[in-house]
């Protein structure tokens, strides 16, 4: 088969891949695999967060291709499955890039205004789980309707979706501290983290961490800088509403406020793993799976939170989120990221560094220890998530 045919085939299969918010490491290592299979035992390739370069080997011409938009679940369980034929032998250059062709041209499974509305049982699951209390719960929905609409209006120009992070934290910010003002609720900086959850970065900033740890120093550092960064707007929007409200520090303490018992997280692991299916338009049937990582990933977080506090309990939960999707993988399941995804929101690595960052700017409390405490669990979490691949990769082969 023609050399042109292959670097391209590898470039348009990585680039999807790298879309589909994997790590670069594990795109490279999966490229490489493939070309094996294609019969190009000399691939190389040098991946970042926005671009991929391929080669068939050391004096060969080598290709580069941008990385698109992300990808919806649907499309990222397409995009596997045609690797998984590639690896097998199974499939040509040309008929993967054609099938990866009608992969990215499919329409969402979700109408978007059902993709949108996904949003509310994402928010309400988070609340759930992060501050269970009616009242707290009703505002975090009610912001989330609020956040779908400005994220809505974002997507129609670049200088919206840079502005997004500080004009949603201010807008959700400025009507949940109103709230709290009105002592309407309590724990205000735990509630407006449900409608934010989904834009803030820590899948970014842990993705980075691993990335790291593999020793792609590029890829990992460019990551966590611009998840940083992405973490300071927000906080900076936060923060702006509480002066444009007149918030006393105290206020902003990490303040739990437990009403509804345990039930209650249960019943948000169900409404994050629906909302997430239909905000990321995942087919019908992975939901189970979703939801069933997210247990196990709840149970283990729990367990180790309880045994050795939230550090241990981050790593026991990103270790049984990146496990266990690879196992569900292995067993003929969904795409890795797809049931891991979900699972990953329920650690809430953005929601920590939102409320760290927040407490520093406003000193409220230790602010070494406020800032230790996030690092260390967002480590954590990281090295969780890199144990948990390692093993479902040893798994996998």
């Amino acid at each position: 088969m023609p050399k042109a045919h292959v670097r391209r085939c590898l470039l348009l299969l990585g680039a999807a891949g790298l879309a589909s918010g994997r790590p670069v490491d594990e795109v490279e290592s999966e490229l490489r695999r493939m070309g094996r299979a294609l019969g190009e035992a000399g691939v190389q390739c040098a991946a970042t967060p926005t671009g991929l370069f391929v080669s068939l080997g050391p004096d060969e011409a080598a290709g580069f291709h941008a990385v698109g938009a992300p990808l919806r679940f649907d499309q990222s369980s397409g995009v596997s499955r045609i690797v998984d034929a590639v690896l097998a032998g199974g499939c040509d250059p040309d008929d993967a890039i054609e099938r990866l062709d009608a992969v990215l041209a499919a329409a969402p499974l979700v109408p978007r205004w059902a993709a949108a509305a996904g949003l509310i049982p994402v928010s309400a699951g988070i609340g759930l789980i992060l501050q269970p209390a009616p009242e707290n719960l009703l505002a975090a929905v009610l912001c989330s309707v609020l956040v779908a609409v400005l994220i809505e209006v974002a997507t129609r120009s670049r200088l919206a979706l840079t502005l997004l992070p500080v004009v949603a934290a201010f807008t959700v910010g400025c009507a949940i501290f109103l709230a709290a003002r009105a002592d309407l609720l309590d724990g205000p900086l735990r509630t407006l983290l449900a409608p934010l959850a989904v834009l803030l970065p820590g899948a970014l900033i842990v993705t980075g961490m691993s990335e790291l740890a593999a020793g792609a120093m590029v890829a990992g550092t460019s990551r966590l800088v611009f998840g940083t960064v992405q973490l300071l707007l927000f906080s900076a929007g936060v923060l702006a509403a509480a002066r444009v409200v007149g918030v006393p520090a105290g206020e902003l303490a990490n303040v739990r406020v437990e009403e509804l018992g345990n039930w209650a997280a249960w019943v948000g692991l169900v409404l994050l793993g629906v909302g997430v299916c239909l905000n990321l338009s995942a087919p019908s049937a992975v939901l189970p799976y979703i939801l069933a990582l997210l247990a196990l990933t709840f149970l283990a977080q729990s367990a180790g939170q309880e045994a050795y506090g939230a550090p241990f309990g981050g790593f026991a939960g990103g270790l049984t989120a990146a496990l266990g999707a690879a196992v569900i993988r292995w067993r003929g399941g969904p795409p890795t990221l797809v049931v891991f995804l979900p699972s990953f929101w329920l650690l809430v690595p953005g929601s920590l560094g939102l409320i760290g960052t927040t407490q520093l700017a406003t000193e409220t409390g230790d602010g070494f220890a406020t800032a230790s405490g996030a690092i260390a669990v967002i480590v954590t979490i990281a090295l969780g998530v890199l144990v948990g691949s390692a093993l479902g990769r040893a798994l996998s082969r």
